[in-house]
C-alpha cells in the first residue's frame, strides 16, 4: 500500500473534490478516451518526453463482451519537446503517420502552434479528428508540464533532495522564461493569488492539489484505453467524452471529463486541474442546447469561478467552435484549461456520426 506523505497544502488552495472512478460505458455511445504524459527520463536538464494515446470506443450493448463494442479509431504521438528553450519541438512522430508534421520541428509548440499545424496539414482534422486533438492538445500540455519544475525547485527549497534523485537544486530555466499574464484567466486575476505572490517573491505559488483518485472502472477493462502507471514527477493530461442519443436521435447527451495530474517524488499521483462538463446537442441543428461545467480541483480560490463561461455555449453551434472559443473566451471569467476542453467538443458531430449511422 501506498503511504500517502504529510503534505502542506497553500492556504489559498481551490476545490478539493476530484473525481473517482468513470461513469459505466452505455449501450447505444461512443467514448473517446486521450491521454498525454510528461516525462523527463533523462532529467529536468533534457528534453521532456510527449506521449500521447487516444481510443474512440463503440458500445453496443452492456458489459465487456467484445461482441458489443467496437474500436472506431485509435491514435497515438510522441514528441521531444526542450522545455527551457521556450518549448522548441525536437521531434515528433504520430500513429497513423503525417509526414507534414515535419514541419513543425523546430518551432516552439507554445503560441502560433495550432495555426502552424493547420497550416501543414489542413486536411488533418477531417481525416483524423482523434489524432488532432492529441497534436491540438499539446501547446496545454507542455505549458501544464512546467509544474513539475516548479515543484522540483519547491522540494530543493523546502530541504535536501533524496538520495539519488536527478532533480537539480535550480531546475534549468530562469523566472523570465515564465510569462506572466495579468487577467489571463481567473487564476491570473489582478490581486489574486497568482500575481500577488509573482509580485512579492519572483515566482509563481506551487500548486498543492489533492491526492487523485483512480479513474480505472472496476470490472470495466474497457472504460479507458490502456494507460501505463506514472513514474515519480511525471505528469499527465487526461480526457474522455461519452456521446449518446436520445429522444429518437433529435438530441444528444454529452458528458466529459478533463484531469491534469501530477506523481510527487513519493509516487502518489496528485490533481492540478479537474473539471467536468455535461451537454445537450440539438442534433437537427448541431447547436448547444446547454452546458455546464463543474469544477472538480483547481490551483487556487480564484479558479473556480471560471466555470460559469461554460454556459456562454448554450445557443452556440458546434462548427467553428474552436475558433469560437479563442476568440471569445477570454479574461479573467474564464479558464485557459476549461477552454481547451471545451474548444475539444467541436468534435462531438464525428463521434455521433456512427450512432446516426446506425
Amino acid at each position: 500500500m501506498t503511504t500517502i506523505p504529510v503534505r502542506i497544502l497553500h492556504p489559498r488552495h481551490g476545490i478539493h473534490e476530484p473525481t473517482g472512478g468513470t461513469p459505466a460505458r452505455t449501450a447505444g455511445s461512443v467514448r473517446r478516451t486521450t491521454t498525454i504524459d510528461m516525462l523527463r527520463p533523462d532529467g529536468f536538464d533534457r528534453p521532456m518526453h510527449l506521449v500521447g494515446h487516444g481510443r474512440d470506443l463503440r458500445t453496443f450493448g452492456p458489459g465487456d463482451d467484445r461482441r458489443n463494442i467496437r474500436v472506431l479509431g485509435e491514435a497515438t504521438m510522441f514528441a521531444r519537446v526542450d522545455f527551457a528553450a521556450g518549448r522548441e519541438l525536437r521531434e515528433i512522430t504520430s500513429g497513423p503517420a503525417r509526414p507534414a508534421l515535419a514541419g513543425l520541428v523546430g518551432h516552439s509548440v507554445a503560441s502560433g502552434f495550432r495555426a502552424r499545424l493547420d497550416a501543414l496539414d489542413p486536411t488533418l482534422i477531417a481525416e483524423n479528428d482523434l489524432l488532432h486533438l492529441l497534436l491540438d492538445d499539446l501547446p496545454g500540455a507542455s505549458l501544464v508540464s512546467g509544474h513539475a519544475y516548479s515543484a522540483a525547485a519547491q522540494d530543493a527549497r523546502d530541504g535536501p533532495q533524496a538520495p539519488g534523485s536527478d532533480v537539480p537544486r535550480t531546475p534549468p530555466m530562469r523566472q523570465g522564461d515564465y510569462r506572466y499574464v495579468t487577467d489571463l484567466c481567473a487564476g491570473f486575476a489582478t490581486g489574486g493569488t497568482i500575481m500577488n505572490e509573482v509580485e512579492a517573491f519572483g515566482r509563481s505559488p506551487v500548486v498543492t492539489g489533492p491526492v487523485a483518485p483512480s479513474l480505472a472502472r472496476p470490472g470495466d477493462p474497457l472504460a479507458w484505453h490502456d494507460i501505463p502507471p506514472l513514474p515519480p514527477r511525471g505528469m499527465r493530461r487526461a480526457r474522455r467524452v461519452d456521446v449518446r442519443l436520445h429522444d429518437r436521435g433529435a438530441l444528444a447527451h454529452v458528458d466529459a471529463l478533463f484531469r491534469d495530474s501530477y506523481v510527487l517524488p513519493e509516487g502518489v499521483e496528485t490533481v492540478i486541474h479537474e473539471y467536468t462538463v455535461t451537454a445537450e446537442v440539438d442534433t437537427t441543428t448541431s447547436t448547444f442546447l446547454s452546458c455546464e461545467a463543474t469544477p472538480r480541483a483547481l490551483p487556487f480560490v480564484e479558479c473556480p469561478a471560471a466555470a460559469a463561461s461554460a454556459t456562454r455555449l448554450a445557443g452556440m453551434p458546434l462548427a467553428g467552435l474552436r475558433p469560437h472559443v479563442r476568440r471569445a473566451f477570454t479574461g479573467t471569467s474564464t479558464c485557459t484549461h476549461l477552454n481547451d476542453t471545451l474548444r475539444a467538443l467541436e468534435d462531438i458531430p464525428a463521434l455521433l456520426a456512427p450512432l446516426r449511422a446506425g
